[in-house]
């Protein structure tokens, strides 16, 4: 029997999946494609993590697709509506029915001599019911079930890797001295327990980033004390959770102009707090730490819990909607400890200090695992190709890679800007090599030997842990990514599609239905 072949297949069904799907059913209305999905259900990382108060970490008028604006005041939304807003857009543009679940993709290999991509994934049977099933299946953990897997090939002849970069089935855990002896429960927010009960009990959060500061607002309430434990503190900024503005708008300006006007004000007002922290990262340490101390109670000490060694925006700002944080700080209900931790004891942790901390609970969020292309392993007419050594073109291409694009959001802005110009990127060069009868696109380095650095800027440990496998970006355009929404909108929507690649026609059958 023929082997499968569609024109697109895209790998991912989260948010930048079922975007890029979306585009080409808009933009490339007569190419074939298929949605290859590792686990039940649709939405990714917001399907993943069920952790109390999970929610997003950027505004949703610019985490929300161009072509489907989110359409409620609140800005700062929870993970529920977000799933649901992404499940609805794939319902709203009919690439719902479009997704296999439960295949995850371990290698693809490139063909010259034919033009196409051979991809092998790994699939449970459950997938035969889940495009029926996917609502009843997103209300779960959201995990493969354990049973017998076949193997699976398909040929495409552009693979669109849409997996982000991080590793869903498990978290980082660094090694904590003694976690044996803890006579409670330890919990990695990742993988959240739907039956966890933190009623009444004293819980202990690890970690600084943005996990660790949605759980202890969100937990606080319920649990008799929650501490977040800090090795070192991240920068907070209180954010009104409902945009003021949309609030006042909504209803009484066209949507056609009322939402991409909202998203740009966002954009813009991201890009002046990010270049007044590259640019005067003194001034933007005054004016968070004054942020903060009109918040923490009275004498607290904000040079020790909030005051970072690095300057704004070597990692992640985190953001707290309506200062949910420092509520829960002046309530009594939750407190900080910075120092490093000297081990886990049976009652809880003991920090350096001497310090005990007396827990039911643990939770460690200690990050993330960094997993370029989803793992999978790529092989281009025989050779593997190692991420490491390759440079990104346009933050969306590799160099050497024929028809391959993957989705890489942006560290100081929302995910979903770069996924939206990435997809229509994508879209203009497909079209482009329609009208030309070209079959094959490859991004070629003109010097090899050109000066190179991490493609992804952050200092967050996730990053830092992982610098060695993915890709790297070099010292000017195509091939370096500059964290800046508006020079991209120009790059990838009206720059040309032609610079630095090249284009070969090849004939071959590999575009016929098999």
């Amino acid at each position: 029997m023929a082997t499968e072949h569609v024109d697109v297949l895209i790998v991912g069904a989260g948010l930048s999946g079922i975007g890029a799907a979306c585009h080409l059913r808009q933009h490339c209305p007569d190419r074939t494609f298929t949605i290859l999905e590792a686990r039940d259900a649709i939405g990714g990382t917001w399907d993943l993590f069920r952790y109390p108060g999970v929610r997003s970490d950027s505004d949703m008028f610019t985490l929300g697709y161009s072509f489907s604006p989110w359409k409620e005041a609140k800005a700062i939304a929870d993970g529920d509506a977000i799933r649901e807003y992404v499940r609805r857009t794939a319902r709203e543009f009919d690439v719902d029915s479009r997704i296999r679940f439960h295949h995850k993709v371990i290698a693809a290999e490139w063909s010259s001599e034919d033009a196409r991509w051979t991809v092998t994934a790994e699939r449970s049977p459950a997938a035969e019911s889940d495009a029926e099933s996917e609502t009843a299946a997103g209300t779960a953990a959201g995990t493969p079930a354990e049973t017998a897997v076949e193997t699976v090939t398909l040929t495409c002849s552009f693979l669109y890797v849409c997996s982000g970069y991080y590793r869903y089935d498990k978290g980082f855990t660094p090694p904590f001295e003694g976690v044996e002896d803890f006579e409670g429960q330890v919990v990695h927010p990742q993988h959240w327990p739907r039956d966890l009960d933190y009623a009444g009990k004293r819980v202990v959060v690890v970690g600084s980033g943005a996990t660790a500061i949605t759980l202890v607002p969100s937990m606080a309430p319920t649990a008799e004390h929650v501490t977040m434990v800090q090795r070192s503190p991240s920068y907070v900024l209180s954010l009104p959770g409902k945009d003021i503005i949309a609030d006042k708008l909504i209803g009484k300006v066209p949507p056609k102009l009322l939402y991409p006007a909202l998203r740009w004000k966002n954009v813009l007002m991201a890009m002046v707090s990010f270049q007044l922290s590259r640019r005067a990262p003194k001034v933007m340490k005054a004016l968070l730490r004054k942020g903060v101390l009109a918040q923490v109670p009275t004498g607290y000490d904000v040079d020790t819990h909030f005051a970072p060694q690095y300057d704004p925006w070597d990692q992640r700002m985190c953001f707290v909607p309506d200062g949910d944080l420092f509520t829960s700080l002046r309530s009594g209900k939750a407190s900080i400890v910075t120092g490093a931790i000297d081990r886990f004891t049976p009652g809880g942790l003991r920090m350096r200090s001497g310090e005990e901390l007396r827990a039911d609970i643990i939770v460690t969020a200690t990050g993330l695992n960094v997993l370029a292309v989803g793992g999978m392993t790529l092989i281009v007419d025989g050779k593997p190709v190692d991420l490491g050594d390759t440079v990104a073109y346009k933050g969306m291409m590799l160099s050497g890679v024929p028809n391959f694009a993957l989705t890489i959001g942006y560290t100081n802005a929302s995910w979903t800007l770069k996924a939206d110009l990435v997809a229509g990127y994508v879209c203009r060069l497909l079209n482009h090599m329609a009208a030309r009868d070209y079959q094959v696109v490859t991004p070629v380095l003109a010097d090899p030997e050109v000066d190179t650095v991490p493609l992804i800027d952050l200092k967050s440990g996730y990053v830092l842990r992982s610098l060695e496998k993915l890709p790297k970006q070099g010292p000017a355009a195509p091939w370096r990514l500059y964290q800046n929404y508006p020079r991209d909108v120009y790059l990838m929507r009206r720059g040309p599609v032609d610079d630095d690649v090249r284009f070969d026609r090849v004939r071959t059958t590999a575009h016929q239905p098999a």
